[in-house]
């Protein structure tokens, strides 16, 4: 009972959610969800520590990066919870304004890594 209500503790934040919603884009570097979320690489990354922890999300490192994807939910209730996100947050402003920075972000970007070391 602990782990679900840690994992579900995991979405009670708007940021964490809107997250989940440019993972389902695919496998992202801090960089990426930077400018997905407007948000600094310290803030987006405490995030990314808080969703792994819980079972959100996985990193694979690549060399000096780290990208992350959505994870296999280890539950019923997570995979439930997961695929109600996957056909909902899409809908909301905040996520469809997001993801549409990610795609702007995305079709810019000249190389698969991240930027620069202090994106990470």
């Amino acid at each position: 009972m602990n782990q679900l209500a840690e994992t579900l503790k995991a979405l009670s934040d708007p940021t964490r959610l809107r997250v989940l919603r440019l993972l389902n884009h695919g496998q992202l570097c801090v960089c990426d969800l930077m400018a997905g979320l407007d948000l600094p690489q310290s803030k987006v990354s405490r995030h990314m520590s808080f969703l792994k922890n819980a079972g959100w999300v996985e990193s694979d490192r690549k060399g000096k990066w780290v990208y992350y994807s959505l994870a296999k939910p280890n539950n019923p209730i997570q995979r439930e919870i997961l695929r109600v996100l996957r056909n909902t947050l899409p809908e909301l402003t905040e996520a469809k304004q997001d993801y549409a920075r990610l795609l702007e972000y995305l079709e810019t970007k000249t190389t698969e890594a991240c930027g620069s070391a202090d994106q990470q």
